[in-house]
């Protein structure tokens, strides 16, 4: 169970998200999470929001390898479009930022889980 479903406020910050390991949905993060590119394409959202290609060259890969992670992180909810931007040749490129934090969590009963993921969530807000 999370205290909140990730989603962004008006100022672009997102609430934490707590998952359970046990969890479908967790499973489709951590096989997003499974290969190095996509690591290091979320690692650097964390730190600034980028396009494909501004992306592809921080992390030395194609931008179609880009695209293909970033689409796997979307997914996951772990990437979101945060807004659009325009080349020098005037095309419209999607600039992507970091969704909200996440904990993965395991074992706990279910009647523990909402009290710790509230008290996780308090901790990253």
């Amino acid at each position: 169970m999370r205290p909140s479903d990730g989603a962004v406020d008006a100022s672009g910050e997102a609430d934490p998200r707590v998952h359970w390991l046990d969890d479908d949905e967790t499973a489709r993060l951590l096989g997003s999470l499974s290969c190095d590119t996509a690591r290091d394409l979320l690692s650097c959202l964390q730190e600034s929001p980028a396009t494909a290609t501004e992306l592809s060259k921080r992390v030395d890969t194609s931008v179609q390898n880009a695209r293909h992670h970033l689409g796997n992180l979307i997914d996951a909810d772990l990437v979101r479009v945060a807004d659009t931007r325009y080349s020098e040749k005037g095309r419209e490129m999607k600039v992507y930022a970091a969704a909200a934090p996440f904990v993965v969590c395991v074992g706990g009963d279910a009647d523990d889980r909402e009290a710790f993921a509230e008290v996780i969530s308090a901790f990253l807000e």
